[in-house]
């Protein structure tokens, strides 16, 4: 049976569509005259932020910019630069993102009532996460663990380690006896690589990249076409699930547990 959920931070529990560390990384990229797109920033988003800030920097369209206004290619030491300037901006506005999405709060105490343990694994380090963390819990969202890249070796995902370390702080195991969700190809592959049940989450995630009012203003026939093509996404990158709204992952929970009676593994 199912003991622990390990859920990802931004674009799952708060900050509906993910939009603080998107806004954090256009900004700093503008002051040095490079206007990158948000579907850019947003590409390799659930990765430590310095491992996310080098993916964005490698991408084409920002490496061709790069170039043009500084005639030369971007260096690790224009990176170690940046990031300076990254992460006091990042943790500037964090405290303004920590609105739990809804049904995060209901679903915590729906599992917790049911007997089951919340960690959490996230792409921000620990001095940004206690900026956060404490805003979110203001708001009624509190996981029993948190762990971030920076406490772990190789800088978190795709690695499996934070969940490990979640998995170890809470006493969980084996790994069948978990289920990791995120709204990121990044956290499916923690989630598969760590061996536990994986659970991709559409609607205020990343990959859909939307405020809670452009979903809600989404056409019944867009909302589908844009759930399946992020759904395809995570699928290809090692989902087992995908659920439409966070609120929805009791319900597979109970999938799960019903698999694991018939003898499946993740």
């Amino acid at each position: 049976m199912i003991k622990a959920v390990i859920v990802d931070w931004a674009g799952t529990m708060v900050d509906y569509g993910s939009f603080a560390p998107v806004e954090a990384f256009r900004r700093m990229f503008l002051e040095r005259g490079i206007d990158v797109p948000a579907s850019v920033v947003r590409g390799p988003m659930g990765r430590m932020k310095k491992d996310h800030l080098r993916d964005i920097c490698a991408a084409p369209e920002v490496a061709q910019a790069w170039t043009a206004k500084y005639g030369r290619p971007s260096e690790e030491a224009d990176i170690d630069q940046m990031y300076e300037t990254f992460e006091p901006m990042l943790m500037s506005i964090l405290h303004e993102f920590a609105q739990p999405v809804p049904g995060a709060v209901e679903l915590t105490e729906r599992l917790r009532a049911s007997g089951i343990a919340i960690g959490s694994t996230t792409g921000y380090t620990r001095p940004m996460m206690n900026i956060i963390k404490p805003e979110a819990a203001k708001r009624g969202y509190a996981p029993d663990v948190v762990v971030t890249p920076d406490e772990v070796p190789g800088g978190g995902r795709p690695h499996p380690w934070m969940v490990y370390r979640v998995a170890e702080l809470l006493g969980v195991y084996p790994m069948r006896a978990i289920v990791k969700c995120g709204d990121t190809e990044a956290d499916m592959l923690e989630g598969r690589h760590a061996g536990a049940w994986t659970v991709g989450v559409v609607f205020g995630g990343n990959e859909l990249g939307l405020s809670l009012e452009e979903t809600k203003a989404l056409s019944a026939a867009e909302r589908e076409r844009l759930y399946v093509e992020v759904s395809d996404r995570l699928t290809a990158a090692g989902a087992h699930y995908i659920i439409r709204e966070i609120g929805e992952l009791d319900g597979v929970i109970t999938h799960i547990n019903n698999a694991l009676v018939r003898g499946e593994q993740p």
